[in-house]
């Protein structure tokens, strides 16, 4: 009897030290709430205006099925803009809530398929010079990242993830959360006036075909 008495209390300490390790540690991750706070905007079809290669309809590179935005562009495509000299791009730029203060939150769910890469598919545009974007979150191989470094989320093709990525103007600092989970957090880069973006935006090494997928577009506002 004092023997098994005495391999339960060692199995109950095992199992605390276990739970311990996993969520103060950090074995576990937490998941977490990001909108908690925050006040949802509304959004509506004038606020999502799509940027596309300037030279084909916008049908032959964005579709909006069943609540779902499918969003694609080739390697070999046109800029957005007959005057431009960016890389090809089939985007949703959010109108209506360009930002210079305050807490802003973008929040969707996403969605990359297998064999895309070398591609912005969210963005948070606006910076102080020399740069054009306070945050980038591209996909290489399967892998999203913040730019190129580091890594935010390890195979990202082939399902849905739930996107939250909070910018704090005056704090300068931006949050990405992976379905709930704190994933990246980091210094802003300036700028006077910013606004949110997803879709396919070719960078480096980019593949032939790009697209992303998004539903359940929201942006919303921390409160004052």
């Amino acid at each position: 009897m004092a023997s098994n008495i005495s391999l339960h209390s060692i199995l109950l300490v095992l199992i605390i030290i276990t739970l311990y390790y996993k969520v103060v540690v950090g074995w576990v991750p937490v998941i977490t709430d990001p909108t908690k706070g925050f006040v949802s905007q509304r959004l509506n079809e004038s606020n999502l205006v799509i940027q596309r290669p300037y030279d084909v309809p916008e049908n032959r590179r964005y579709r909006f099925d069943n609540g779902v935005h499918k969003l694609w562009v080739f390697n070999t495509d046109k800029p957005h803009s007959i005057i431009s000299n960016t890389n090809p791009r089939t985007e949703i730029r959010v109108k209506g809530y360009d930002y210079s203060s305050g807490v802003w939150q973008f929040e969707a769910y996403g969605y990359v398929p297998c064999g895309t890469s070398g591609v912005c598919i969210m963005q948070v545009f606006g910076s102080a010079p020399p740069h054009a974007t306070t945050l980038m979150l591209r996909v290489y191989n399967g892998t999203l990242s913040y730019y190129r470094a580091p890594v935010v989320a390890p195979n990202i093709h082939d399902r849905w993830f739930r996107l939250n990525v909070i910018h704090d103007v005056e704090a300068s600092r931006v949050e990405v959360y992976i379905n709930g989970v704190l994933k990246y957090e980091g210094s802003g880069r300036g700028g006077a006036s910013h606004y949110f973006k997803c879709g396919v935006y070719a960078q480096n090494d980019d593949s032939y075909y790009m697209e992303s997928r998004w539903k359940n577009i929201r942006i919303l506002k921390k409160c004052d």
